[in-house]
């Protein structure tokens, strides 16, 4: 293990860089767009943020280890559960998003947009 990802602030933020699908990286090898962490004035370690599209493919992977099957073997309800969690999570905020997420489920871009608008006349109720 390296000197910085030993460092107590880096341990202790791992799992949440894990959970985005970031990496830590030496401060001195920290990026323009990467997060540089400091522990009492000292910097310890740079996160490397995942690209926006990374990130999509990130959370679906880890929604199937968490269903522990493929997406698309989850019943209809689930699917719409998973459905509403990635529109709360910001997914189909990021470019061809739906389609993404539609190809994960097994299910068309229109059945996506169904599950949506579904929660969307729910909420307005």
């Amino acid at each position: 293990m390296t000197a910085f990802a030993d460092h107590p602030l880096a341990r202790a933020v791992q799992p949440l860089v894990d959970a985005m699908g970031g990496r830590l990286v030496a401060p001195d090898r920290a990026a323009e767009d990467d997060v540089v962490l400091s522990w009492e004035g000292r910097e310890v370690v740079a996160v490397r943020l995942p690209h926006l599209s990374d990130s999509l493919d990130h959370i679906l992977a880890e929604l199937e280890r968490r269903h522990g099957m493929p997406l698309s073997r989850l019943d209809r309800r689930t699917k719409q559960s998973v459905v509403r969690n990635l529109e709360q999570r910001g997914a189909f905020s990021v470019r061809h998003g739906v389609e993404t997420v539609a190809g994960a489920l097994g299910v068309s871009r229109f059945t996506v947009y169904n599950y949506l608008n579904r929660e969307s006349a729910k909420g307005a109720e």
